[in-house]
């Protein structure tokens, strides 16, 4: 529903009829401002109408008089001015006019009151959803009209006011095709209805180029035919008009005018006897061009009625200054010929049509949860909603805002609204049919207490005819329940007044208890039950439809619906981890939080953790937490992304690390509670959350450990070098999906390449064996006069091996990965080195390439270091284990991270790894066959380009895990991208195709950058323009944001030619280019001998 860009509102309004309800809506456009649907800088105002007879027009002028008085005085002044409307996109929603003006002179102001919802047709919940909304809420009218108004109708439109009633349900393509070049005046949208709809309706006449030349209303079939479309149909009036700058400044001026003064909150403050005006027959006619003064000066609009003589001079004066100050005013008509209108009109049986689904094959469930979707009838719909046991729903029937418990059977052609389980057992043993169910709120002399009432869907609420209730005539339903006409209707009250609206049916107290629906059900089926339920009944005290209207308390409806809603999102939260669906949190999360209820969400999510014992179920939900917790500090407090090892959480860490998940959860929550204050400690306690997060994830990864083996071999001679060299990597694609906890829970595919740089291999590692027992390690260049050396002579020496910053830390990790040393035995190093091997080891390693190439580093220097200590300590490591020791010394050294790189460094030439969506982590590594002499022909393609920045994966990384625990759709998607563009470049290379490949690195780098924002700095996407010209395709290595671009050149053997280019660009930094070629042996290991220099 919600598009890129919308209108930025300087001012929202809503009317609405009832005083108490001011401060009530004026928290509803609040709560939508904080879900992100209306702009943070956009003034709110909730307006009451000044008086209930000012009609539609009196009441845009009285909100278009106080959005101008908020305006001016922002902006300093002490006067209204209207010079403050130049720049402001005004928008004005009515809630309690209905402009569709149908039946006005038959319904007093509490009869258009509307039947089916407490608070009105602008928050009558609809059976959709908006799967981009930021923020997770039902979806109001009032919402899908914001929506448009914001993102369809209104964008392109210049400064001005636009007028929307929230009384129709109303359809506008996304691009409605409505020009504003040279636009003045006052446009009115008119959407396309039948001829038959229009004679109840106002049509508007147009000429060839849109200029209104009369609005009928209820016009005769002449009338009507004369504003018909070529497709026959016709521009129906429909509740939106939008007024210029110019156009709004001569309305506000009325303001100031007797009898219009009276419009305004102003003039009856000032003590002006109200006047009743019609937005389109009043201010809108007067605009019309075939209208004459004399015959617009005599008219009276339809919602005045037949009535009010003695008003008809007073409207004479009105009706005269609207012509003064608008008749120059042009008006036109933009008709959206793809759109739809219709009102929402007090029938229950159009009603229902509205919010089902005719013809559908199942349930519309919308925000919900039902625990027997079977028993939902085709085409019915379900909205907010917790459905327990056997609840079953017929065709073509609506539930709303209920929490039930079955059995219960509610059968075609029902409205069954605000019903907690506390009523359900009134249901029970009943099979209700064509009828409408309504639990309210209600006050009653200030005291708050709940009412129900229960009405046919084919009863009309209208005043004339014979009338109806329970789908059957007065007299039947008096005989039937032996309820009469003085029950309801005072006896002096005339027959025609006797009707539904004025029926004190319903009751709202009992002298002795609470009520219930069993107080209003009885009179389905009356039981022998000697008259009791009837002398309940009359026992109660009652009111008509008319009297409950002003009684209901729309503060208590919507808070309730809104707990309802919460007390069903758990549910849904629980399920959603429990049963491992690919569906996002995060928009329920920041519901929970911007409205003030993160403590029960927690708790659910602490109950998921703990409950199942699964720790990627817990490991989720863990994630979930810690963004409630981030999404509570409301973007401040620092970043998310930081250490988790402050001492106040060891307690519940080291249960996690023990496996005791369900102690570690409650831990975690306990200490939890102290982090709660402010920002800063809030963002700390979700850095730790993850931190927990990521002890889980360890443990799932370590069960690759379950795939390393080793076989003895001769022990080499002490001093004898173990020498390990290995290519880097260039990935081609599925990066990311190697990455756990998506190895595991997804499944990866990686395609990758193993590489030498200029000829050589880059990456190496020697192990020997030494006399004394300490453990010597040597980290940096190949030569080993250049590189740092470190000596651990206790095991306190070897305590930082999981800080992956420390000096030799890597290496350290190894010793412990490769069960040479255990940190955690009683023995001492030396103990532990002279009792297996009688003395100690010397580990160097070492990288050709520069920090954070992308060129996967890290993990093939663990793979190389692993080999090499392995061999020396007189076992032999195959390659296929060595991959998941590396997953292993990863999550020890607790940098993380996925098997693509061991893969794509250790495994010779050109292969895919894959891993499955299952525990134990395996990975499956499948050589691709490519054509003959393709191998030649992709080295003389193949370049890679240092660009001088280093890359940061570590924020990366914890980026892309953070969005994939939340479920982002755009991530989800994309990751099963990744799997299945692997397999497409795998057979890109088996053809042995250049412009494949290209494509596929092209796809890459932009599948890259979806998954992890910001992985390409300016000066590298400089770069890439300047050379992609020259290019089949490129990508940045690895996770991206610096290192390594590698290209697959159109021409062959194109280094000279693209430093040329380069050199011609400013600003690109100390970059370089360098050759590279295909490895086909992948990991070496050789013994040297024990002088022999490595």
């Amino acid at each position: 529903m919600e598009q890129p860009k919308g209108v930025d509102w300087t001012v929202i309004i809503l009317t609405c009829q009832y005083k108490d309800s001011v401060e009530v809506f004026q928290r509803e456009l609040e709560i939508r401002q904080k879900r992100e649907q209306i702009p943070t800088r956009t003034m709110l105002l909730a307006v009451e109408d000044p008086e209930v007879h000012v009609g539609s027009g009196g009441a845009t002028l009285n909100a278009l008089l106080v959005a101008a008085e908020h305006l001016s005085a922002r902006a300093g002044f002490t006067v209204v001015t209207s010079d403050v409307l130049h720049s402001a996109w005004i928008l004005i929603l009515h809630m309690a006019l209905c402009l569709k003006l149908f039946c006005l002179s038959l319904l007093p102001p509490q009869g258009r009151d509307f039947p089916f919802d407490d608070c009105g047709r602008a928050f009558t919940c609809l059976p959709v959803e908006n799967p981009q909304a930021p923020v997770e809420a039902v979806v109001c009218n009032l919402d899908c009209l914001l929506d448009i108004m914001s993102h369809r109708l209104g964008p392109g439109s210049p400064p001005g006011v636009w007028v929307c009633s929230t009384d129709m349900l109303l359809s506008v393509p996304p691009n409605p095709g409505i020009s504003w070049d040279g636009f003045r005046g006052a446009r009115a949208i008119a959407l396309p209805g039948s001829t038959a709809y229009a004679r109840n309706h106002g049509v508007y006449l147009t000429d060839s180029q849109g200029f209104v030349l009369d609005i009928y209303y209820q016009g005769t079939e002449a009338e009507i035919q004369r504003c018909a479309r070529p497709d026959g149909r016709v521009p129906l009036v429909s509740g939106l008009v939008f007024f210029s700058v110019e156009t709004a400044e001569h309305l506000l001026a009325t303001h100031v005018s007797p009898p219009l003064d009276a419009c305004t909150y102003m003039g009856l403050d000032s003590g002006a006897r109200p006047v009743q005006l019609s937005l389109f027959f009043d201010i809108l006619l007067c605009m019309a061009r075939n209208v004459r003064r004399e015959d617009f000066l005599v008219g009276r609009p339809p919602e005045m009625g037949q009535g009010d003589v003695d008003i008809a001079g007073y409207l004479h004066g009105a009706r005269a200054e609207l012509w003064r100050e608008l008749r120059d005013q042009p008006l036109t008509v933009a008709y959206v010929p793809d759109g739809s209108y219709n009102y929402m009109t007090n029938s229950a049986s159009e009603f229902l049509h509205s919010l089902t689904f005719p013809g559908a094959p199942g349930a519309q469930v919308v925000h919900s949860q039902v625990e027997e979707r079977q028993l939902l009838g085709a085409g019915s719909s379900v909205v907010s909603c917790l459905l327990e046991g056997p609840v079953q729903l017929g065709p073509g029937s609506v539930l709303q805002h209920c929490h039930l418990r079955g059995p219960i059977h509610i059968g075609t052609g029902c409205f069954v609204s605000g019903l907690d389980v506390a009523q359900s057992e009134a249901l029970h043993g009943l099979e209700l049919h064509d009828l409408v169910l309504q639990g309210h709120h209600v006050q009653l002399h200030g005291a708050r207490s709940r009412a129900f009432t229960l009405v046919g869907r084919l009863d009309s609420w209208e005043r004339q005819g014979t009338g109806t209730y329970l789908n059957m005539s007065w007299s039947r339903f008096f005989q039937k329940t032996g309820i009469r006409d003085w029950d309801l209707w005072d006896p002096d009250m005339p027959p025609i007044e006797r009707c539904l609206l004025s029926a004190r049916l319903f009751p709202v107290l009992h002298p002795s208890r609470a009520l219930g629906p069993q107080d209003m059900l009885w009179m389905l089926d009356p039981q022998e039950d000697g008259g009791k339920a009837l002398r309940a009944w009359r026992a109660s005290w009652r009111l008509s439809w008319e009297q409950l209207q002003p009684r209901l308390d729309r503060a208590a409806t919507l808070a309730s619906r809104r707990h309802l809603f919460f007390r069903q999102a758990l549910h849904k939260a629980r399920h959603v981890l429990e049963a491992r669906q690919d569906l996002s949190l995060r928009p329920l999360i920041r519901a929970a939080v911007h409205e003030g209820c993160p403590g029960p969400l927690m708790a659910t999510l602490d109950q998921a953790a703990a409950g199942g014992g699964d720790p990627g179920v817990a490991a989720r939900a863990l994630a979930c937490v810690a963004d409630v917790l981030g999404c509570m500090a409301e973007g401040q407090g620092g970043l998310r992304s930081g250490p988790a090892a402050n001492p106040e959480w060891v307690r519940p860490f080291s249960y996690l690390e023990c496996g005791d998940l369900a102690r570690g959860v409650e831990a975690l929550a306990e200490e939890r509670d102290k982090w709660l204050s402010r920002p800063a400690l809030l963002v700390r306690a979700a850095r730790h959350y993850e931190g927990a997060g990521q002890i889980l994830i360890r443990q799932a990864v370590m069960s690759a450990q379950h795939f390393v083996s080793s076989v003895p071999v001769e022990l080499p001679a002490p001093g004898q070098w173990v020498v390990a060299e290995c290519p880097a990597r260039v990935d081609f694609s599925g990066g990311w999906s190697d990455t756990p906890p998506l190895a595991y829970e997804l499944g990866g595919a990686v395609l990758g390449l193993a590489v030498r740089l200029n000829g050589r291999r880059p990456i190496g590692a020697r192990a020997r064996r030494i006399p004394e027992p300490k453990l010597w390690l040597a980290v940096g260049p190949r030569q080993d006069k250049m590189a740092t050396k470190i000596v651990c002579g206790s095991l306190d020496d070897l305590q930082d091996y999981c800080q992956p910053h420390a000096p030799g830390a890597l290496l350290k990790a190894a010793f412990i990965c490769a069960g040479i040393v255990s940190v955690h035995s009683k023995l001492s190093l030396s103990e532990q080195l002279l009792c297996a091997f009688g003395g100690g080891f010397e580990l160097h390693t070492w990288s050709e390439l520069p920090h954070g190439s992308g060129l996967g580093t890290s993990s093939i220097l663990a793979g190389a270091a692993l080999a090499a200590l392995q061999r020396a300590a007189g076992r032999a490591v195959g390659t296929e284990a060595l991959i998941h020791a590396v997953l292993h010394l990863e999550q020890l050294l607790t940098t993380g991270g996925g098997w693509q790189d061991q893969v794509g460094g250790l495994m010779p030439g050109i292969k895919v790894g894959r891993s499955r969506a299952q525990l134990p982590l395996k990975v499956e590594v499948e050589e691709i066959t490519v054509p003959v002499g393709f191998v030649q022909k992709l080295n003389d393609h193949l370049l890679l380009v240092y660009t001088g920045k280093t890359r940061l994966a570590r924020n990366l990384l914890q980026d892309v895990l953070r969005s994939w625990y939340a479920r982002l759709p755009a991530i989800v998607q994309n990751a099963h991208n990744l799997v299945r563009h692997t397999e497409e470049c795998a057979e890109a290379f088996r053809q042995g195709s250049l412009p494949l490949l290209g494509q596929c690195l092209t796809s890459y780098w932009e599948q890259k950058k979806l998954m992890a924002p910001g992985c390409e700095p300016l000066a590298v996407r400089r770069m890439m323009a300047v050379l992609a010209p020259h290019v089949h395709g490129q990508s940045l290595a690895g996770a991206g944001g610096g290192g390594f671009l590698y290209l697959l050149t159109k021409e062959p053997r194109q280094k000279e030619a693209l430093e040329a280019v380069l050199a011609k660009t400013e600003g690109l930094g100390n970059y370089s280019i360098h050759l590279v070629e295909v490895d086909t042996q992948g990991l070496s290991l050789q013994l040297l001998g024990t002088e022999t220099s490595a």
